[in-house]
């Protein structure tokens, strides 16, 4: 919204305005057709003396895609709306585009007008629109509500034609498959996401120049910066590996939920390329599972980037960066533990189950930094083991002197920005050629080549190319 600006005044016999509007533009970044977009509001303001009366219309009248409400009243057209001296009106827009099957944003114009006398003063509406599949729920309760949309033994994939819109939960069922394209854009209404369930398979293949998005479906720049706008990517036991390819997931509660529900089948879900950032409670929280991590940035989130919970995980260039800054944090960016509780039904009652098992993770040139003093926690019960080695990585952590850590150091990483989220590291960094070899992966997250001895992390260093020196997108430039 552009505030404080005057709309030009169309008028005969020297009339002047005497109407000042807070906007002359009232502007809707990108809408899903369909879906009812916020609500903007302006307020118009009488310089004068004395009371006034205008006449408001909105141009577009009933046809419009925008609806109006002044001072509490919605309608098309106002007559007679008294103003008091130097006081002022709300005037509150929503906008709803029809589908036009069409991938690319399109413009959607209308105007308000204000008639006093000889005078009309305008405010321009303008919201950029989006069509969209839409994933509706036809299944569940109010609190779960879901849509299978891949069936037993189906196999379904989604393109990059137009955006995924997803109400409640998209469900992968038992035997089902997913398979999501390069360059899809998936965005999830509040409280929903994607469950694939146990023996479901999901694949998300994005690439480098066309990186699969996940996330809320607010789009609103105000929205940015709400880390809750919907639930994760739930993903339970599987009947074969499960593959996370150049993905980019943020603004959930939980980025990713890998979870096994009845037994520990072994198959992996593997990460590579991929970011996981701005998420409310953890990036990725694993509970029985066995999770293979490379060139993965999992950063800014609530309590814990990494929950790992009873089972096998390995993390090859990894970079965890937590400097979440919405609330206090005081939990590690990463947590590993031989043991975690699951609410269940036992007996009619909810109760809390302690399940146990052995936990075992190797982390390779990865960072675990971050805002708090330490950055890296265990947890460990009896009758269970817990095993993690570290080789070549920088761990925020106050003591790093055993057997659990081998070349590794705790050193500020230097990152280029933290604030702006860019995790490409600086020249000077101690993580520049301090990485082990023979690990197989020849580039970093941005498909840039591992020269000589890697750095440690996601990102290898590069001179910051100066067309991106003030560009901080994640990370990714």
């Amino acid at each position: 919204m552009l505030t404080f600006t005057l709309p030009s005044c169309h008028r005969n016999n020297n009339v002047e305005a005497n109407l000042e509007f807070s906007a002359d533009t009232v502007l809707f970044d990108t809408v899903f057709t369909t879906v009812t977009s916020s609500t903007r509001m302006f307020t118009v303001r009488n310089t004068t003396g004395a009371a006034t009366e205008v006449d408001i219309a909105l141009a577009g009248g009933k046809q419009s895609y925008y609806s109006i409400n002044v001072d509490g009243v919605a309608g098309t057209e106002f007559h007679n709306v008294e103003i008091p001296a130097h006081d002022s009106i709300f005037v509150f827009v929503k906008v709803n585009i029809d589908p036009t099957n069409q991938n690319t944003p399109y413009l959607v114009t209308d105007s308000i007008m204000f008639y006093q006398k000889n005078c009309t003063q305008t405010v321009q509406l303008v919201a950029f629109g989006q069509d969209a599949h839409f994933i509706v729920p036809n299944h569940g309760s109010a609190s779960m509500p879901y849509r299978i949309i891949a069936h037993t033994n189906e196999h379904v994939h989604w393109t990059n034609d137009k955006p995924w819109v997803i109400y409640g939960w998209a469900v992968v069922d038992s035997l089902g498959k997913l398979t999501i394209d390069p360059g899809t854009k998936v965005y999830v209404h509040h409280g929903g996401g994607i469950w694939v369930y146990r023996y479901g398979n999901i694949h998300i293949n994005g690439t480098l120049e066309e990186p699969v998005t996940i996330t809320g479906d607010r789009l609103e720049p105000f929205f940015a910066r709400d880390y809750a706008q919907w639930n994760a990517l739930w993903i339970n036991e599987g009947s074969e590996d499960n593959l996370i390819e150049n993905a980019i997931i943020s603004n959930s509660s939980y980025g990713i939920h890998l979870e096994s529900l009845e037994e520990f089948t072994g198959n992996k879900t593997i990460i590579n390329n991929s970011v996981i950032h701005n998420n409310q409670i953890m990036g990725i929280r694993a509970e029985g599972a066995v999770l293979e991590m490379n060139n993965c940035q999992v950063s800014n989130n609530g309590q814990y980037s990494l929950a790992l919970m009873v089972g096998d995980f390995t993390l090859n260039h990894v970079t965890v960066a937590n400097y979440f800054t919405q609330s206090s944090r005081k939990s590690p960016a990463v947590a590993l533990t031989n043991n975690f509780e699951k609410t269940e039904v036992v007996g009619g009652s909810a109760v809390n189950v302690t399940y146990l098992g052995d936990a075992n993770a190797t982390f390779n040139n990865c960072i675990i930094y971050g805002a708090t003093e330490n950055e890296f926690g265990t947890g460990k019960q009896n009758g269970a083991a817990l095993n993690y080695t570290f080789h070549n990585c920088i761990v925020k952590r106050d003591s790093i002197h055993n057997e659990h850590f081998i070349n590794c150091f705790n050193k500020d990483p230097k990152f280029i920005a933290t604030y702006g989220q860019n995790y490409n590291i600086e020249e000077s960094s101690p993580a520049v050629d301090a990485g082990m070899t023979g690990l197989g992966i020849t580039t970093d997250i941005l498909g840039r080549p591992r020269n000589g001895i890697p750095d440690i992390g996601a990102y290898e260093y590069y001179p910051v190319p100066e067309e991106k020196s003030g560009v901080r997108n994640s990370g990714r430039y």
